[in-house]
């Protein structure tokens, strides 16, 4: 048997297309035989799925569900990208995006880099996800991973069109009395986009950051400096009602907050994620 090296592995790739953990394997079964191993990389239909590999994924699903947990629920979303919406849609897509969400719980992953070193039915889901791009024809990848856990999750998942599956998830978890208002909430997340539950939230460079360009702007506005550190102040508190849950106006009654919500029902929100396909980073 020939010693199964780097260098052939890389050989093998470059004649093939293949992904390095397929051309392993066919090195592997074919003892170290590189003829033999082409032959198998080429049975299995997998030969372009190195090349595919260089193809951007942009386009896909989000699977998601809440589980039971010890401290009451846990939710999990998993994008799966491909390259275009028609594979997207496909029953066969949309059911490997539930499989591949199905590992992550099983697995109780915290990020997409741990749910893709878990264990898949025959490997690693990282194996899994690259012999499915070979059944799609399309560069295949797991893309954004959210969980969030509390006492009550709720979660919405919106399509942006009858035929095609989620293309957005919102998740929020709330404590029991929050529940009553967690759907709406869900339904804010969705449609506005908030970044942060509260302004203590907001990261401090994020905030000198917009006081930075808010001095700058009223300056050049040639606003009264006596005045300028008012005008900043109120700038302010409009990016924090843009950018933050609770201190959004509500889509349905602008006239009271997200928060103000959560207050009538003597609830809090705890945390929230959105999932949007094709927000994450570019592969």
């Amino acid at each position: 048997m020939a010693a199964i090296t780097a260098a052939l592995i890389k050989q093998v790739r470059e004649e093939t297309g293949a992904g390095m953990m397929d051309v392993k394997k066919a090195l592997t079964e074919a003892e170290g035989d590189v003829a033999r191993a082409k032959e198998i990389i080429r049975a299995k239909g997998i030969q372009a799925a190195g090349k595919r590999e260089g193809r951007k994924a942009q386009e896909g699903t989000i699977a998601s569900t809440v589980v039971e947990s010890a401290n009451g629920q846990t939710g999990y979303a998993v994008e799966l990208n491909s390259e275009t919406d028609f594979v997207a849609k496909t029953p066969k897509f949309v059911e490997f995006a539930d499989t591949v969400l199905g590992y992550a719980v099983k697995a109780e992953a915290d990020s997409a880099e741990a749910l893709l070193a878990g264990a898949a039915e025959n490997g690693t889901v990282k194996e899994a996800v690259e012999e499915a791009a070979a059944l799609f024809g399309e560069h295949v990848k797991v893309g954004q991973f959210a969980k969030i856990a509390g006492p009550h999750v709720e979660i919405y998942a919106h399509k942006k069109s009858v035929e095609m599956p989620p293309s957005i998830v919102a998740m929020i978890a709330t404590d029991e009395a929050g529940a009553a208002v967690a759907h709406e909430a869900a339904l804010q997340i969705s449609a506005m986009g908030a970044q942060w539950l509260t302004r203590e939230d907001v990261p401090a460079e994020v905030v000198e950051s917009e006081r930075r360009v808010a001095t700058e702007k009223s300056l050049a506005e040639g606003k009264p400096e006596k005045i300028v550190p008012k005008i900043v102040e109120g700038r302010l508190n409009a990016f924090y009602k843009e950018n933050v849950l609770l201190e959004q106006a509500f889509v349905k009654d602008p006239s009271k907050s997200v928060g103000d919500l959560f207050k009538e029902v003597g609830g809090q929100a705890l945390a929230f994620a959105r999932v949007e396909v094709g927000k994450g980073e570019e592969a």
